[in-house]
């Protein structure tokens, strides 16, 4: 990788607070420069055998890392706008990427080639924020675009419906349910969660099966239990910028099991030496049942906090932190589950941010590691602030 610098990893010992736990914290000296430029990160994805991740930019280009090494693959060119939303197909076509994107377009690339093999359209000045493949005969492709759900027949290319009457502002969410190939969720800047069945001729009067008004934009969600039976979401403030409520609904009983519209003060209050100034996601784990909550800081820390909103309803002390990686608001992260690597290299995950970097995680090697260190860096040659855009 040009420009490759030596790292020197800078140990700096202070205690978490976490009971009964032995920990360290690591800061790095130097990085790996690579030619990110003035950008940022917004999302990062992995191929389905971790092979690989793509990682959307803030100049509307997709590129590709090895998830192992960090080494550069190729990118993908070819939005106009921001891109807010990438997603590698399943594993019948593990090499295909797929990409939406504020200039209103759709797009799946070939990863070998780098090249674009499909595109759909949302017309002129729309923009679409997100989409889903799914369907009875797995040939729906669903998105977001404004207040619009769109459906394509993806084998044909063929728009096969348009709702109009659900949403009244941006869908920032479409998800097909795993486990349920008809049932589609979306969720909107207007505070909706709506529910749909995507069977025959779909259309906004027969198709709408139920409405949760959460009271406020909804920014993500995503599913959790033994079936998928249950829905969080976490949602914008005002600003649509930080996330900082966390709800779950059981959306087969169409009620709410839970809500946490504290949730970033009581996870700041469980992390004794740091605070919590934006959510970044959730993550859950259908072994363990499980599910955390994960906050960040705007010097670039992050901690998970697992969230028990069955019995006690409480978001406990972080069971791992990220710090010394990052200089700035961390974009997305890509990770397995605390305590545990998501490969056999010992590495827990990958972050990124406002700051240009792309951070590596591996375990500090004890026992009971709760706190990660940043082995590998790939950031911008120069600090720089600019106008940020905050994607859905």
């Amino acid at each position: 990788m040009d420009g490759a610098e030596e790292m020197e990893i800078e140990q700096q010992p202070l205690p978490l607070p976490i009971p009964n736990t032995s920990s360290k914290r690591f800061g790095i000296k130097n990085s790996i420069q690579t030619n990110f430029g003035d950008d940022y990160v917004f999302q990062i994805v992995p191929k389905n055998d971790w092979t690989s991740m793509a990682v959307s930019l803030s100049t509307n280009a997709i590129k590709l890392y090895s998830a192992a090494t960090g080494q550069y693959i190729g990118e993908c060119n070819g939005h106009s706008s921001t891109i807010n939303q990438i997603a590698f197909s399943g594993p019948s076509s593990p090499h295909v990427l797929h990409s939406c994107s504020s200039d209103g377009t759709l797009r799946a690339w070939d990863t070998r080639s780098f090249q674009q093999v499909f595109s759909v359209s949302g017309g002129p000045s729309q923009e679409i924020f997100s989409f889903s493949f799914g369907g009875a005969n797995h040939n729906l492709l669903a998105a977001g675009c404004n207040p619009q759900l769109l459906f394509w027949d993806w084998r044909t290319k063929r728009q096969v419906a348009c709702l109009e009457d659900s949403h009244t502002e941006d869908v920032t969410q479409v998800h097909f349910i795993p486990g349920y190939d008809d049932s589609l969720i979306s969720a909107s800047v207007d505070g909706l969660i709506c529910l749909f069945d995507t069977g025959g001729d779909i259309n906004d009067d027969d198709h709408l099966v139920s409405v949760l008004n959460v009271g406020t934009s909804v920014g993500k969600v995503g599913f959790l239990g033994e079936k998928n039976q249950k829905l969080w979401c976490l949602t914008h403030i005002e600003t649509l910028r930080f996330l900082f409520l966390c709800s779950f609904w059981d959306w087969k009983d169409e009620r709410i099991e839970a809500s946490f519209e504290d949730a970033r003060a009581l996870a700041s209050k469980s992390w004794i030496t740091d605070h919590v100034d934006y959510f970044v996601d959730c993550h859950y784990s259908a072994e363990e049942d499980r599910f955390w909550v994960i906050g960040g800081t705007n010097g670039g820390s992050l901690a998970y906090f697992p969230v028990n909103y069955k019995e006690t309803r409480a978001i406990g002390p972080p069971e791992a932190v990220l710090s010394g990686g990052h200089e700035g608001i961390i974009r997305s992260v890509l990770s397995g589950v605390p305590g545990e690597t998501m490969d056999n290299h010992g590495i827990f995950g990958w972050t990124g941010g406002e700051d240009g970097r792309l951070c590596c995680w591996l375990s500090d090697g004890s026992d009971n590691s709760q706190s990660w260190i940043s082995t590998l860096a790939l950031k911008s040659e120069k600090t720089r602030r600019k106008s940020r855009h905050s994607p859905y």
